[in-house]
């Protein structure tokens, strides 16, 4: 963890080199909500290209930080490749394979936004139900991840009933929950 001085908001996406449109869209306006808080904001991502790549970029360029965790796979991408992202403020190289880098990025995440994604960003989510981190699904995005509350168990990932994720529409309402709930998490003074 990096200071109580900073929410740690995580996100995970589809990292596919052309996203799906309504995804992109949904993305660039939650990075330009989550903007708004970058004083006390650091954004995490699995530091891969696509849904992260435009959310990087978006938060970077309105002087925000972003922490990259590298997987293996990718420690050694070129700045040509779709996938490498030149947008990670802090580059983690975690020496670790995708799926278990993915353990690292969400136990560091004091809130934790799922942007739209397949198989790998529906572990992510899984893995924020696990740990407790408070979770928001961005759902509409055109994505498998807007099924996941269909899954659902009396409003839960699974019948344990950990933590109820909040699936949400609007990308600005899921940057704000993020953050707030973030916030909550963390012991910040100004929620």
């Amino acid at each position: 963890m990096l200071s109580k001085n900073y929410v740690l908001v995580g996100i995970a996406g589809a990292s596919d080199k052309q996203p799906l449109p309504k995804a992109v869209d949904k993305a660039r306006k939650f990075a330009q909500r989550i903007s708004m808080y970058r004083d006390h904001v650091k954004l995490l991502s699995g530091g891969d290209g696509g849904l992260m790549k435009i959310v990087s970029e978006e938060f970077v360029k309105r002087g925000g930080e972003t922490i990259g965790f590298i997987p293996l796979e990718d420690e050694n991408r070129l700045p040509t490749d779709p996938r490498y992202n030149p947008y990670n403020t802090i580059r983690i190289l975690t020496g670790l394979t995708l799926q278990v880098r993915s353990i690292m990025l969400v136990r560091s995440s004091h809130s934790f936004v799922v942007l739209g994604g397949g198989a790998g960003t529906i572990i992510e989510a899984y893995l924020a139900y696990l740990y407790s981190i408070p979770l928001i699904i961005l759902v509409g995005t055109g994505y498998p991840t807007d099924n996941l509350e269909k899954m659902c168990i009396d409003g839960y990932l699974d019948h344990r009933k950990i933590i109820k994720p909040l699936f949400v529409e609007d990308a600005e309402e899921a940057a704000d929950l993020a953050y707030r709930l973030g916030s909550e998490k963390v012991g910040l003074l100004n929620v």
